[in-house]
């Protein structure tokens, strides 16, 4: 055969090739078309795929879940995760699908639904309240920073998470999940269980699959317990990761915004989205050069191969000998897949920050709440903190039922950061939780990280500003979730992600609730 017939022939047959290739691919849409989509358990990549094969689109999947919380969160069990539903998410989904047909071409959250906690700003049609009567009118007039982070990404935002009022910081016998103006949000494994707080609505949804994933903010266990009592996956990074403008505030040197989802991998593209320098928040600017630009390079499978772990068995002792099992089985599992576990480490310093009573977050708490409050509109009934607490005092039989004395306690303490008590105070948190806390184990010990059993270890963790990673790691006989949890050093998320993804790949314990 000649050199010009040979070219032919090769180019014939990549042409029938590529011809068969294309009908194939084809074929293969016209068949994904037809096979209806299940959104129980579908993680954000299945979302994806389904949206770029055709199989369904943003405005289906939006019914489908509006759909799931007709169902189970106004009526069936009644789970009262959602405080409010967008008005609009119909219609941006249809908006979604139509830059979808033009710009096939997308990131991972483009189209997808999620759901954000009550505490972060969204613009009208949408309120911020926090769960408090005195804030049921708040229509901010821009999104917070994540949440315009989350829409540039190309997420949908389906509804607010109702959540434990003013994030678990108005009252000192407050069910975890209940506020004034939402009620009570339910565990949807069970509504005798914990549902965690403050991020309980978030928790309760994605749980349930109400929403694909959700947003949550700590400042101290408020995603991690709500994660660990609905069998999530939370991320509660360093402070400084996530922009925390826009978000009705504790105690900034302690708050952060973090995801909350099914699968490791989910709450990581999640984290990607929403980190990012804002200029109305100086901890972004200063930690720029320690956030990484992609966390999902850090999914590897062998995570725990080699890692040094180690647990405080301290922080098991409120723990039941079943569900301390459970934590043992965990450690077991991350052994068989190459990781030495340190059992027991000491913290030394944890009694001592325990019986600490710091007076940060209540200084803190006045002076955030007050700088929020003061931009609120003029029509709205409160700028400041006294105003909260004064026309709470003014609608008491909906707004107190069960106090406000943390609310109180705040308002009467003073509110100058310069001062010696504040100060002082500030120190020892920051000595007991970190140089004397988990520095000091960590690098004593040659430690890649600390184990917790569900959030047990979120106050040392959260006073040093530290990250968490929360994944499944089982249930009792009577069905109740329980977490394993994994804390580092400031920035040590590429090596939490590591071990909570290769320990959820190595166990895949998250089992759906049952509605």
């Amino acid at each position: 055969m000649s050199k010009k017939k040979k070219f032919a022939w090769a180019a014939a047959l990549t042409g029938a090739t590529a011809a068969a290739l294309t009908a194939g691919m084809y074929l293969k849409q016209e068949v994904a078309k037809r096979r209806p989509f299940v959104i129980e358990e579908a993680t954000i990549s299945d979302i994806q795929k389904a949206l770029k094969m055709g199989q369904v689109t943003s405005k289906d999947l939006v019914q489908m879940y509006l759909d799931r919380i007709e169902k189970f969160d106004r009526t069936g069990p009644k789970l009262n995760a959602f405080i409010e539903i967008n008005p609009e998410a119909l219609h941006d989904a249809e908006a979604s699908d139509v830059k979808r047909s033009v710009s096939p071409d997308v990131g991972p959250l483009f189209g997808v639904p999620l759901i954000v906690k009550d505490n972060i700003d969204t613009e009208s049609p949408l309120h911020t309240t926090a769960g408090s009567v005195a804030l049921a009118g708040n229509k901010p007039a821009r999104d917070a920073f994540v949440v315009s982070q989350l829409k540039a990404a190309g997420a949908i935002i389906l509804g607010k998470a109702n959540l434990t009022e003013f994030a678990n910081f108005i009252a000192k016998d407050m069910p975890n999940g209940y506020s004034s103006l939402g009620g009570q949000v339910l565990n949807p494994y069970g509504a005798s269980f914990d549902v965690g707080g403050s991020s309980a609505g978030t928790g309760a949804a994605v749980a349930a699959n109400l929403a694909a994933a959700g947003i949550g903010t700590e400042t101290s266990g408020s995603i991690l317990s709500p994660a660990s009592s609905n069998s999530l996956v939370g991320i509660k990074p360093t402070v400084g990761v996530i922009s925390r403008s826009g978000i009705i505030p504790i105690a900034h040197s302690q708050d952060t915004a973090g995801s909350m989802a099914r699968t490791v991998k989910d709450a990581v593209l999640l984290l990607n989205a929403m980190t990012g320098v804002d200029e109305d928040d100086e901890e972004t600017v200063w930690s720029q050069g320690d956030v990484k630009k992609d966390y999902t390079v850090y999914l590897r499978h062998g995570g725990l191969k080699g890692a040094r772990l180690g647990i405080d068995r301290h922080y098991l002792e409120s723990l039941s000998e079943e569900q301390v099992k459970l934590i043992n089985q965990a450690l077991d599992d991350m052994r068989a897949k190459g990781a030495t576990i340190l059992d027991p480490v000491v913290i030394a310093s944890s009694e001592a920050l325990e019986k600490h009573k710091s007076s940060v977050m209540y200084r803190e708490f006045k002076w955030d709440m007050n700088q929020y409050l003061e931009k609120l509109p003029s029509d709205s009934p409160v700028h400041s903190l006294a105003d909260v607490i004064n026309y709470n005092k003014e609608h008491a039989d909906k707004a107190l039922k069960y106090g406000q004395a943390v609310l109180e306690k705040s308002e009467a303490l003073s509110s100058d950061l310069g001062e010696k008590q504040y100060l002082a105070d500030r120190a020892d948190d920051i000595r007991l939780s970190r140089k004397e806390g988990i520095d000091a184990v960590l690098k004593a010990r040659h430690l890649d990280a600390l184990i917790f059993a569900n959030y047990s270890g979120c106050d040392i963790a959260a006073k040093a500003g530290y990250p968490s990673i929360t994944v499944p790691a089982g249930y009792t006989s009577a069905g109740e979730p329980i977490g394993i949890t994994f804390t580092g050093l400031a920035f040590s998320e590429p090596k939490l992600i590591e071990l909570a993804y290769g320990f959820e790949q190595a166990t895949k314990r998250r089992i759906p609730p049952v509605l």
